[in-house]
């Protein structure tokens, strides 16, 4: 069996991972960190809690600890880019905690934040740059950040970057990259697409898969209540209040949508607090830190926002909107059953919903177990139909973006969101383009409703 020690980190590496209580590598680790020490091109498959931060951080570490470049100023020895703030705050974090005993520096650079401290920081440079792409390329497009220093690029959770529009900033920032470089991509599933993205930006990859694409956490029992959507909030109440119900995740598919779970909650004395794309940063910060402090008992998250959310001891993940992507219902669960743990995901499905259960069921191959509503419930039951039709207006091919599940966050400077420049209309939760067959047909009149933006 592999231990940490069998790679030979630098000393101040070990005795931080020592401190940290690591000792045997998670598969994606163990099989990794080698080629990456090595110096390969990696593109990683890993589903979410396996490990994958550290997989890539550590040898990083190591890499910038044993060469004698100095910190470049306005620039960057190593960038990581991330889809969301929390996952940037997250991968950040890491990377200072194995490397408390060296002399690197780490910055995050985002949007919800003021850009001028941003600005001001990187005129110092930094080792390691962890970033969303929309705010970085605000840096640079006000010449206050340069990436002609980059030695290792890392692009991380490099499928939801897709979902989420970032492709178009990605292939402007690449290229600013030097091309003698180490590009590792990191990714819980493998689309089409980012089997495409690697052959562009990756020299003769290394391949690591320690799971098959969009398949579930092993330790997480899945379970299926079928009941008619206006039953959802008293069910969702209902199981809360189990007392073997002790850190939960709610998942819904809009901003608005989290922000009413969390009303209702509120008013059946319930604690929970939700974390979306209109949240402020410090919203989002204060209601992840009292969920990891358990002060709060729920959080009511959509995709968007949920990614970098590691939160140990997530007992329920509760899709209280069934996702209408079957690669974002293997995201939601993730976040439970982590680091060995076994975890419950439970999932409310109404009559419009069953064609994406049944999307979910065929993608991962696993069947979630049907359970009986509880006593009190009967008249709320909904039929279960062999062959659900499409909702209209909610369902989307893989990829492509869909307001309802990935809407960004507001315009304009000064908001949870803003930007500048010519990309004033994404923050660093990008709002997609909007394509597919119907992206050139004639535009409908002006009294068409609008669908509700998510994240």
């Amino acid at each position: 069996m592999t231990n940490f020690s069998d790679f030979n980190f630098k000393a101040p590496i070990a005795k931080a991972l020592e401190a940290e209580g690591y000792s045997t590598p998670t598969p994606i680790q163990a099989q990794s960190i080698p080629l990456v020490l090595e110096g390969h091109d990696l593109l990683g498959i890993a589903q979410t809690g396996t490990g994958k931060t550290a997989a890539f951080a550590l040898p990083i570490l190591d890499r910038l600890c044993r060469g004698e470049t100095p910190r470049p100023k306005r620039g960057t020895r190593c960038l990581v880019l991330a889809p969301t703030r929390e996952l940037a705050s997250q991968i950040a974090a890491s990377f200072e905690a194995y490397g408390k005993f060296l002399h690197l520096s780490v910055f995050t650079v985002f949007g919800g934040v003021s850009v001028n401290r941003q600005i001001n920081r990187m005129q110092r440079g930094t080792d390691i740059l962890v970033a969303t792409p929309g705010r970085l390329l605000d840096l640079i497009n006000q010449r206050a950040l340069k990436l002609s220093d980059v030695e290792v690029l890392v692009l991380d959770e490099a499928d939801q970057m897709l979902d989420m529009g970032f492709i178009h900033d990605l292939r402007k920032i690449v290229p600013l990259v030097p091309k003698e470089r180490q590009t590792l991509f990191f990714s819980a599933t493998m689309p089409s697409t980012i089997a495409e993205l690697a052959d562009q930006f990756l020299t003769e990859p290394k391949k690591v898969s320690v799971a098959p694409a969009a398949t579930t956490a092993e330790r997480v029992d899945q379970h299926a209540y079928f009941l008619k959507g206006g039953a959802k909030r008293r069910l969702l109440a209902h199981q809360l209040r189990d007392p073997e119900v002790d850190r939960v995740l709610v998942f819904t598919r809009t901003k608005h949508g989290a922000d009413k779970v969390v009303k209702h909650l509120e008013q059946d004395k319930i604690n929970a607090a939700a974390i979306h794309g209109n949240k402020s940063q410090g919203q989002r910060e204060r209601a992840l830190k009292a969920f990891r402090d358990g002060r709060t008992k729920v959080l009511v998250a959509t995709d968007i926002a949920a990614r970098g959310i590691d939160v140990p001891g997530v007992s329920h993940v509760i899709n209280f909107d069934v996702p209408n992507v079957p690669e974002q219902y293997v995201h939601r669960i993730g976040r439970t059953a982590r680091a060995g743990r076994e975890g419950i995901a439970i999932s409310y499905i109404a009559g419009d919903e069953q064609a994406y259960l049944r999307d979910i069921e065929r993608t991962t191959g696993m069947p979630l177990d049907r359970q009986a509503l509880p006593t009190g419930f009967e008249e709320e039951a909904e039929t279960e139909v062999a062959h659900a039709p499409k909702p209209k207006g909610n369902s989307r091919r893989r990829g492509r973006g869909n307001p309802q599940n990935h809407g960004g966050g507001n315009k304009g400077r000064g908001k949870p969101n803003g930007r500048s420049g010519a990309h004033a209309a994404k923050g660093s939760e990008a709002k997609p383009v909007r394509s597919g067959p119907k992206a050139n047909a004639p535009k409908r009149p002006r009294t068409r409703a609008k669908a509700p933006s998510a994240a």
